[in-house]
């Protein structure tokens, strides 16, 4: 019984070494395909950047989803980058990075309505989160939905009172419901951070 428990915990010894043996190469070809990738990135070739990643998929990488999101959407392939994204949304459903990316092809291909679920779903998840709540504003300003809007941008100055796009969004937002004098302070509050801020002279221009 001694040599056989001797022989048993030497196989698993082994067996171990072979596995930790495996893991180490596929990590190393995991790093290798990502640094091929961001080289080729970086020369231009979205392809091939793609394409070496494609040759080490695992769809249960959340990194790899992640990193083939943002390449396919890079190279106009809005379809695959909005599948990846959300293989990656699937793997991570608490991670904001995956929303934040879903949004690009989700935008580029006129998806608004989903563009507006993840900024909110960002913003419940980290409630501070001043670059989801000031593009979410910017979506409802370009549709002309100015309540919100402005509940957005009031948020951001609250936690950034000096912030020039802040106070300039927020400006013209007030300016767009009317309320004049609002907009008149904040355009020149605006100004006090950025004096040559064409978007709150053309504002404070309006208003004369």
């Amino acid at each position: 019984m001694g040599k056989i428990k001797i022989i048993l915990a030497g196989f698993l010894v082994i067996t171990s070494g072979i596995q930790l043996l495996a893991q180490s190469a596929a990590y190393e070809k995991t790093i290798e395909g990502f640094q091929n990738s961001y080289l080729s990135e970086a020369t231009g070739d979205l392809s091939q950047a793609i394409q070496q990643l494609k040759d080490i998929y695992d769809e249960d990488s959340y990194e790899i989803n992640l990193r083939l999101g943002w390449l396919t959407y890079s190279a106009g392939q809005f379809t695959d980058s909005y599948s990846y994204y959300n293989r990656a949304l699937s793997l991570r459903p608490f991670a904001i990075e995956p929303r934040f990316g879903l949004i690009y092809p989700a935008a580029a291909m006129g998806n608004w309505d989903v563009v507006i679920k993840q900024y909110n779903q960002i913003i419940e998840t980290a409630p501070g989160n001043t670059i989801a709540m000031h593009r979410l504003g910017l979506v409802y300003y370009g549709r002309k939905e100015y309540d919100k809007a402005e509940k957005l941008f009031e948020k951001v100055i609250n936690l950034y009172p000096f912030d020039y796009d802040a106070l300039s969004m927020l400006a013209w937002t007030k300016y767009q419901l009317k309320k004049y004098r609002e907009a008149k302070v904040l355009f020149n509050k605006a100004l006090m951070n950025t004096p040559g801020g064409q978007s709150a002279i053309d504002g404070l221009e309006l208003l004369e």
